[in-house]
């Protein structure tokens, strides 16, 4: 959780002849003492305090390819038939004694040598996953937050001026690169994506997108869309002066008011379009009036995207499913978005294809925690003058013509189309939480990767081939690994569990084996270790004119990485909601979060039946519940 000892202390105004980031904020020192440098790390005095380890950061290993392929059989042998097992293990034993895997092998590793190169995964990773992948990054990309109600700002402009009056203090660190960096049980984590969190956007090019960073101090503003207008707002005063929360929320109504009750043409639904089409019509946009050019660069400068929606959701899959897609126009899907609905509830859309959910959980952590806890200034009261002298919004107006609005009509519609074909249930389990898990000495995040795979088994009789995220930070530009949460001795317990006649005792001996197992390979995962970025890197590695390993041909290596429950886990206790899509036609995207007395699963699918896997996923939480505690008593009746 967030702490609030450095936050700002004093203000000073700044010249109004240069436009920059307005405020002037103290801080209080973070010079590291030498008892703060964790052993084998440096300090780089001209980087900032942000990347003061960065230089420092080991570099992403290759894998021992021995390793990986043991690690490989071990983890498709519960998800194949006897027979495809023994094909499978043919095959990837004599991948392993060739001598063209040594030599990929010895190419990866000469990659990974490479001083030029500062990770020989994040190129590659960063093209195949992000911004060379053409489909739409909603539904497929995105994921969202849902913010913590707060009853003291229901009004929505109250409730928009303050996350973002919130969200300045953050801003200013990280573009100053005075914020610590992150560290995991003392290890300081890659902070290299935190340039892309605020004045950043992606672009679609063929064959494969980019992204553009802005200079904050020459664009100090914020976007809003409202009815499917944009409005531009400067968050300073012409004085210098940043906005108090008094004067944003005065200009957040102006935008209401401006925006009225007629939408516009909903331009900002083409940055849902499939990643090509988004590019053709993007060039037609340009070409067909300057004033387009320049409504596209002050939307893509801005500090961040605020759509004020006109909707009051409610129930969480309501509110969740705003968050996520919203209704496709009233949206600038290319940028991170904070989310603000009519009723003062709120949430957030993260761009994924420069970072990952760390960073932006951090600054939602970080707005949320500082409101709720009244560590912002928040500036001077409301007056019957406040907001006179400012500005007025300014809308960012768009001349379309003939052949941009035809990409406009098409865009909704597809957008509808690909909506209409997907479902989304949220399960707020209160039956128990990390509390109760911990009394039985299970790591919690394992214990829910278990109850997952018994909620699979119970709908579909067998293991489901499963992806957790894992970050990777620790190394230099690392992003993530997967954790094959399917095991063998996940398997052997599930089975267990939904087999009458095994006893609660010996259950209980497999769910142990299997959470062991568990932490095992999330423990390779962080440590790069994994099985999936390695067998990538290696197939990158076949140059023109080579052939592919027979290992990539066998249908079991494409069966045991599609992925048909795309997991990931982060909790917070300022958040009621997040998630994400599935990745494959026949799967389901399963966020979760694990607090102390509740877990939550946001459940997505294209109608393949998720209800159903929402009651399963609770009779599964449940059970395995009943099944510890039983054998909990038995023991301790033993002892008596």
């Amino acid at each position: 959780m967030l702490k609030f000892s450095s936050r700002l202390a004093s203000r000073s105004s700044r010249s109004p002849l240069v436009s920059q980031m307005a405020t002037k904020r103290n801080f209080k020192s973070s010079a590291p003492r030498k008892s703060d440098i964790p052993e084998g790390y440096a300090v780089d005095p001209t980087a900032g305090n942000m990347l003061r380890f960065q230089a420092s950061l080991p570099r992403l290993p290759v894998p021992a390819l021995s390793s990986t392929v043991h690690k490989y059989l071990e983890t498709i042998r519960p998800l194949l038939t006897d027979a495809e097992y023994t094909k499978s293990q043919a095959t990837a034993q004599e991948f392993l004694k060739s001598s063209q895997a040594a030599e990929l092998q010895k190419r990866l590793e000469a990659r990974a040598a490479d001083p030029s190169i500062k990770n020989w995964l994040a190129d590659w990773w960063n093209d195949a996953a992000y911004m060379g992948y053409r489909d739409p990054v909603v539904v497929y990309v995105s994921y969202f937050y849902v913010h913590l109600d707060d009853p003291r700002r229901r009004d929505p402009a109250k409730r928009a001026a303050s996350l973002i009056k919130a969200m300045l203090p953050f801003r200013e660190i990280t573009e100053s690169k005075q914020i610590e960096p992150e560290k995991v049980r003392g290890m300081p984590l890659c902070m290299d994506s935190y340039k892309w969190l605020f004045h950043a956007c992606r672009y679609p090019t063929k064959p494969s997108d980019t992204a553009k960073k802005f200079d904050p101090k020459a664009h100090n503003h914020v976007v809003f869309v409202r009815k499917n207008k944009f409005y531009e707002v400067l968050l300073a005063t012409p004085e210098g002066h940043e906005l108090s929360e008094a004067e944003l929320e005065v200009q957040v109504e102006r935008v209401i008011r401006m925006a009225g009750k007629e939408t516009g043409a909903p331009v900002g639904a083409l940055t849902a379009e499939n990643r090509d089409i988004w590019t053709d019509a993007r060039s037609a946009l340009i070409a067909s009036s300057p004033l387009n050019q320049q409504s596209l660069e002050r939307i893509e400068s801005s500090a961040i995207i605020i759509c004020l929606d006109d909707t009051t959701p409610v129930l969480r899959e309501d509110i969740s499913w705003s968050c996520w897609v919203g209704d496709g126009r009233n949206r600038f899907y290319d940028k991170h978005q904070l989310i603000v609905f009519d009723n003062g509830r709120s949430g957030f859309l993260g761009e994924h294809s420069c970072m990952d959910g760390t960073p932006t959980l951090r600054l939602n952590e970080f707005i949320l925690a500082s409101l709720a806890h009244n560590k912002v200034d928040l500036g001077a009261p409301r007056s019957n003058s406040t907001g006179a002298n400012l500005p007025q919004p300014v809308e960012l107006k768009f001349e379309l013509d003939a052949t941009c609005e035809k990409y406009i009509n098409e865009a909704c519609q597809h957008f509808d189309e690909l909506v209409d074909q997907h479902d989304m249930q949220v399960l707020h389990y209160e039956g128990y939480g990390k509390d109760l898990m911990k009394k039985f000495k299970a790591s919690p995040d394992a214990w829910v990767q278990l109850v997952k795979q018994l909620a699979f088994h119970k709908m579909f009789n067998r293991p489901g081939v499963t992806y957790e995220s894992c970050q990777t930070r620790k190394y230099q530009q690392g992003r993530t690994e997967v954790i094959r949460s399917a095991s063998l001795e996940s398997k052997e317990w599930a089975e267990a569990m939904l087999n009458s006649e095994e006893s609660d005792e010996h259950r209980a001996v497999l769910f142990r084996r299997a959470v062991a197992r568990h932490l095992q390979y999330a423990a390779w995962a962080a440590d790069g270790q994994g099985v999936d970025r390695h067998l990538f890197g290696l197939k990158k590695m076949v140059r023109d004119g080579e052939s592919v390993p027979a290992i990539y041909l066998d249908p079991a290596f494409s069966k045991t990485n599609h992925w048909e429950l795309s997991t990931s886990q982060l909790s917070s206790k300022y958040l009621d909601g997040w998630g994400y899509g599935e990745v494959v036609t026949d799967g389901y995207g399963l966020s979760y979060s694990i607090d102390d007395h509740y877990i939550r699963w946001t459940i997505t699918s294209l109608l393949r039946n998720t209800a159903e896997l929402k009651h399963y996923l609770a009779e599964a939480a449940t059970e395995t519940r009943f099944m510890m505690e039983r054998v909990a008593a038995a023991e301790q009746k033993g002892k008596l």
